[in-house]
């Protein structure tokens, strides 16, 4: 009893804590939470790439579907340590072009910002230091709450982006040719792109105001031109096209699954939009977007929330209640509204969804009928369509809102500057490493492999022996389905010999592949 009285005692009769010690126990706690909040976002993101397995899984045919998720699956093998050695280093040191930032151009041997520097050129070089594999903070360290779990919520994002490009190219892909692809599209372009216009150092927002706060045009949009440029070189799916010109119906094996895949990749959205956020502890105090201009969580809850009804409404609309085209259009919507998520108003997130879900149907439609690209899951339309509508959305009806460290006004300029940047970045991204893949065929499996099924080239099974498989049908364009001729190996030399455009000896074409309507 007394050695408690004692230690009362002691406790009245110590000084109190200095303001120093209350500040940085004050910035300890927020740097806790900070780390928390990441690791959080992290967990629930995954369940967008459970969404992708499912959905591609779904989508495909029955004979490629177990080579489909695990396509998946390795996505993440190999893009994790290819972004972790050089990816972040690439988003922490080009943000000002194409030439890296030196810490030494900024800094004397006594670690203090040389004359005439400006300070945010200062931190940008500090960062960049603190980016590459080798440093101290990329690693176990007590002094370090943030840069782990900061490091995992943008290496998320560059599984998603490598993700959208996955379902487009399935059943005709080689393996080994994805994964290089989605090494470079996951690890190199998206995240250039991000440290040019993702950034509170990037040149597009602080001399232009470029404005894309959750990641509309730099992760979707890119993503999705980057896919464009890899499916001209891929060319469709053997009998995709008719002789006729009209195109095959490839249902999915098992549209269930795809509508549960998109669902979980919702889920997994309000995660991504979370953690594109950023905890500011100094004046003014709270959450900042990626230019670390103040927002709320609040926001960023109603664009997503409201973003999803407006695209289901007009996907729904648009494809005249097609269960893959009205799920597609929620996710159209939400990328409609991510660029301006932080200071649009409900109402203008609702009117920019419908307007984003219908136009991902009719983006998709044209992509598949007039195009003759053979986008199996419409992520071209989705992702890069939307993704670009997204930023030139906050050009029409957000201009003038002061975007980061400078207070650059957004402007429609500065949005088109940003899409005219990013654009060819993103095509010739997919679209010159294709060219060269295919050149040494190396691009897509053989015709042999691709009409037996991947499945049974990769694993020698057939994970469905009980079903009968389905026949293809060819839509015409009324909409009538009628019995397709069996799907012949010859086809499979028109298909090449044409590139992705068939010899149409007629002008119509069928719906969409892979459920797209």
């Amino acid at each position: 009893m007394s050695g408690l009285l004692g230690m009362v005692v002691a406790s009245i009769l110590a000084a109190p804590p200095t303001l120093q010690e209350l500040q940085d126990q004050l910035t300890l706690n927020s740097k806790i939470v900070s780390e928390q909040f990441y690791y959080w976002t992290v967990v629930v993101m995954w369940l967008i790439h459970v969404g992708f397995m499912s959905y591609e899984a779904g989508a495909g045919r029955r004979k490629n579907v177990m080579a489909t998720a695990m396509k998946n699956i390795l996505t993440i093998a190999v893009v994790t340590p290819t972004f972790f050695y050089f990816g972040w280093w690439i988003y922490g040191c080009f943000g000002h072009g194409l030439i890296p930032i030196n810490p030494d151009n900024f800094f004397d041997s006594a670690g203090n910002l040389l004359q005439g520097k400006a300070p945010s050129e200062g931190l940008m070089a500090t960062f960049c230091s603190e980016t590459t594999p080798w440093a101290a903070n990329l690693g176990p360290n007590l002094q370090d709450h943030i840069s782990g779990v900061f490091w995992a919520a943008f290496l998320l994002f560059s599984w998603t982006t490598a993700s959208i490009m996955s379902g487009a190219i399935i059943e005709r892909a080689r393996l080994s040719a994805y994964l290089l692809l989605a090494c470079l599209l996951g690890s190199v372009i998206w995240i250039l792109d991000a440290s040019w216009g993702w950034s509170w150092y990037g040149f597009l927002p602080t001399r232009w105001g470029f404005h894309d706060s959750i990641a509309g045009l730099v992760v979707h949009g890119v993503a999705g031109a980057f896919t464009l440029g890899v499916l001209f070189n891929l060319g469709p799916r053997i009998g995709k096209y008719t002789k006729d010109g009209l195109a095959r119906s490839f249902k999915p094996h098992n549209l269930h699954l795809t509508l549960m895949g998109l669902m979980l990749i919702f889920t997994g959205f309000y995660a991504f939009y979370a953690a594109c956020l950023v905890i500011q502890p100094t004046t003014p105090p709270g959450w900042g977007n990626i230019y670390l201009n103040p927002t709320t969580l609040s926001s960023i809850t109603f664009a997503i929330t409201i973003g999803f009804a407006g695209g289901f409404t007009g996907g729904y609309f648009a494809s005249r209640g097609d269960p893959f085209w009205t799920l597609s259009g929620g996710l159209a919507g939400v990328i409609s509204v991510s660029a301006g998520a932080d200071i649009y108003a409900p109402s203008l997130d609702y009117l920019i969804a419908i307007f984003g879900g219908a136009l991902a149907v009719y983006a998709g439609n044209f992509i598949e009928k007039k195009m003759r690209v053979d986008d199996a899951v419409g992520a071209v339309a989705v992702h890069g369509v939307c993704g670009f509508w997204s930023p030139l959305a906050v050009g029409l009806f957000a201009a003038g809102y002061p975007t980061g460290i400078n207070n650059i006004d957004t402007s429609l300029t500065g949005q088109l500057y940003g899409m005219m940047v990013f654009l060819p970045l993103g095509f010739l991204g997919g679209y010159i490493p294709s060219w060269i893949l295919k050149k040494v065929n190396l691009m897509r499996v053989p015709p042999e492999v691709e009409l037996e099924g991947l499945d049974m080239a990769e694993f020698q099974t057939d994970f469905y022996p009980e079903f009968d498989r389905p026949a293809e049908v060819i839509v015409l364009p009324d909409g009538t389905e009628v019995p397709s001729e069996p799907i012949l190996l010859e086809e499979y030399e028109q298909v090449i010999s044409n590139g992705r455009r068939p010899v149409a000896a007629g002008t119509g074409a069928g719906s969409g592949s892979g459920g797209e309507g």
